[in-house]
């Protein structure tokens, strides 16, 4: 299926060969996301989380006590991928899940004790990262704007 055509569409210029790796942006955002994912691992093993795990932690970190369909809208996630990542959070007493009184179906994801207090440890990580990007902290902003900006773009027209 051909992509949508905007009116701000470009013309190839001739003789330009857009389909070689280098061309494609999404092998660049691809591989830098690999990258980043090296960077987070390193950083994420002394506190024994994968990414995901960090990326779930960090919603509950900004709004305790969320229902699964909360974190997965958040995190842009199916329940099929979120739920086994809650389960490994549970057993390592991170956090607790229990059925909503008000409506049985929904699951409440709260933090543990254990839980909020990761969140002490984990506060240099962001600091450590930029570090690894070797950017200052307005372009890391420029960069997360422009990103967003292309998300949002790929969300309407996906």
């Amino acid at each position: 299926m051909p992509a949508k055509r905007s009116s701000s569409s470009r013309p190839v210029a001739a003789g330009a060969d857009k389909l070689t790796l280098d061309e494609q942006l999404c092998f660049s955002v691809y591989s830098t996301m690999l990258s980043l994912n090296k960077v987070y691992r390193g950083l994420l093993r002394d506190l024994d989380l994968t990414y995901l795990q960090y990326l779930v932690m960090l919603v509950l970190w900004e709004r305790d006590g969320l229902n699964v369909s909360e974190i997965c809208t958040r995190l842009s996630l199916e329940t099929t991928t979120l739920t086994p990542l809650l389960k490994r959070l549970e057993a390592r007493g991170l956090i607790a899940r229990a059925r909503s009184a008000l409506d049985e179906r929904q699951v409440i994801v709260s933090l543990t004790a254990e839980g909020r207090a990761l969140r002490t440890k984990a506060k240099a990580i962001p600091a450590c990262v930029a570090q690894a990007m070797e950017l200052s902290g307005k372009e890391i902003d420029g960069l997360r704007e422009q990103l967003q900006t292309l998300r949002a773009s790929l969300d309407r027209n996906a």
